[in-house]
C-alpha cells in the first residue's frame, strides 16, 4: 500500500484535480531469442529474426540493470504489435502491495457492462470507514456521500485505501477472485481489505503477501485487458469495440492516466511525450518498505507496450522519490522503450482497444495468453 508522500499545497491541488475532473499530464513472436542469467534469474527474450539483433542488446542491458539491483526483480514485458516479449522471472509470486487494486478496477468495469453496477450507484463513507495510508478519505469529515466512479477514481489515481475498501464492498471480495479465476490467472489472489481484520478465515500463505498476492505475467494480462477492452464474457464473438464498452475502458484509462506516483515506470519516459492529449502511460503502482512494483500500459509510438515490473526484498525501505526500487523499476522501463518505440510515447494512442484489431475473449492460460486468439 503506498504511503502518503505529499502534503499542503501539493495535496490540495492533487485533491482538486481528482474530484474536479482535471486531465492529467501525465505478443508474442516466433521464438528466437537466447537467455542470459541476471543473478539467480533468467532474462529471455522472443523476437522475429529481424529483431533478434536489437533483443539481444537490451537483454544484456536488462540483465545487468537487475544485477546491479540490491535486491530481487521480476518483470513481464511485451510489445502487443507488432510483437515482441522481455521476462525476467516473470512467474515469480510476489507481494502485489497496491497493485492489486487493478483487478477490483476491471471487476467494477464488468459489472458496470453487466448493469450489476453503474457509475453514479452511491457508496456512504461514515465514521469509521478511515484506514491509514495513502488516500485522501482518511483526512475528510464523514459522513460524506461519493459514487462508485468517485471511489475508483481515487483508489487509482491516488492509491486510497479507503476508497479501495469502499470498493471492496460494492464491488465483492469473492466477485474479485471469481474474475481472476474466470481469466485463469492461478497466481492472484485478493485477500482481504486494508487495515481491517479478515470477514472470514484467510489462506495459508496470507501471512506472507499481506493485501494480495499476482506474477508479473499475470499482472500484464490484466493491465492489457483493461487496455484492449477485452470486457466480453465467454461465447462471445469478438469484434469491434461497442460504444458502450468503449465509454467503460474509456474512464477507467482516465483513471490509470492520472496515476498520481510517476517515480517509477513514467520517471525518465514523460519527457518522450510531446503531445497535449495526456499522458502516454495509465499505470498503477504498489509499495511496501521492501518491495516496489509499477505495471503499465506505455503508448510507444511503434506499438502499446505492457510493462509489468517488480522489486522486493529490496535493501533500499526508504519512502523518498530515489528509493533504489522505484530507480531500478525506472531505468528497466527506459531501456525496454527506448529498444522497441525509439520514435517515443504518443498519449493520442492511449484509448481504449490500443488501436489494435479484435482479438478472441473467454478464459486465459495461466501463461496469460488468450485460450482462443485471432492474434
Amino acid at each position: 500500500m503506498q504511503r502518503m508522500r505529499v502534503a499542503g499545497v501539493v495535496l490540495g491541488v492533487t485533491v482538486a484535480a481528482v474530484l474536479f475532473g482535471a486531465e492529467g499530464g501525465a505478443a508474442r513472436a516466433q521464438a528466437g531469442g537466447t537467455a542470459a542469467v541476471a543473478g539467480s534469474a533468467q532474462v529471455a527474450v522472443r523476437s522475429g529474426p529481424e529483431l533478434q539483433a536489437a533483443d539481444a542488446a537490451l537483454k544484456a542491458q536488462l540483465g545487468e540493470i537487475a544485477k546491479a539491483h540490491h535486491g530481487k526483480v521480476a518483470l513481464y514485458a511485451t510489445q502487443l504489435k507488432p510483437g515482441r516479449e522481455v521476462t525476467l522471472d516473470a512467474d515469480a509470486v510476489v507481494q502485489t502491495a497496491s497493485v492489486i487494486k487493478l483487478t477490483i478496477l476491471f471487476e467494477a468495469m464488468e459489472q458496470v457492462r453487466a448493469g450489476k453496477a453503474h457509475w453514479d450507484d452511491k457508496i456512504q463513507l461514515e465514521p469509521g470507514d478511515a484506514v491509514s495510508g495513502s488516500g485522501i478519505l482518511l483526512f475528510l469529515d464523514a459522513p460524506q456521500t461519493l459514487t462508485l466512479k468517485d471511489v475508483l477514481t481515487l483508489m487509482i489515481v491516488m492509491s486510497d485505501n479507503t476508497a479501495t475498501n469502499l470498493a471492496i464492498d460494492r464491488i465483492g471480495l469473492d466477485a474479485v477472485n471469481a474474475r481472476t479465476a474466470w481469466m485463469g490467472l492461478k497466481e492472484t489472489h485478493l485477500y482481504k481489505k486494508i487495515g481491517k481484520p479478515a470477514t472470514g478465515p484467510m489462506p495459508a500463505d496470507q501471512a506472507k503477501f499481506g493485501l494480495g498476492k499476482s506474477t508479473p505475467r499475470e499482472m500484464a494480462r490484466v493491465m492489457e485487458r483493461i487496455g484492449r477492452c477485452e470486457l466480453a464474457g465467454p461465447g462471445e464473438v469478438a469484434g469491434p469495440l461497442s460504444e458502450k464498452d468503449a465509454a467503460i475502458c474509456g474512464e477507467a484509462m482516465k483513471m490509470l492516466r492520472n496515476q498520481f506516483y510517476r517515480d517509477t515506470i513514467p520517471r525518465y519516459l514523460e519527457k518522450l511525450d510531446s503531445t497535449e492529449t495526456g499522458s502516454g502511460i495509465a499505470s498503477k503502482t504498489g509499495s511496501l518498505n521492501a518491495v516496489r512494483a509499477d505495471v503499465a500500459i506505455v503508448a510507444g509510438k511503434t506499438g502499446p507496450i505492457v510493462l509489468s515490473i517488480f522489486t522486493y526484498e529490496n535493501a533500499d525501505t526508504s519512502w523518498t522519490a530515489e528509493n533504489e526500487g522505484e530507480v531500478t523499476i525506472a531505468k528497466l522501463a527506459r531501456a525496454i522503450v527506448e529498444a522497441w518505440s525509439p520514435a517515443g510515447i504518443d498519449g493520442k494512442m492511449l484509448a481504449p482497444g490500443l488501436g489494435l484489431g479484435p482479438k478472441s475473449v473467454g478464459t486465459v492460460s495461466p501463461k496469460g495468453g488468450a485460450a482462443a486468439s485471432n492474434e
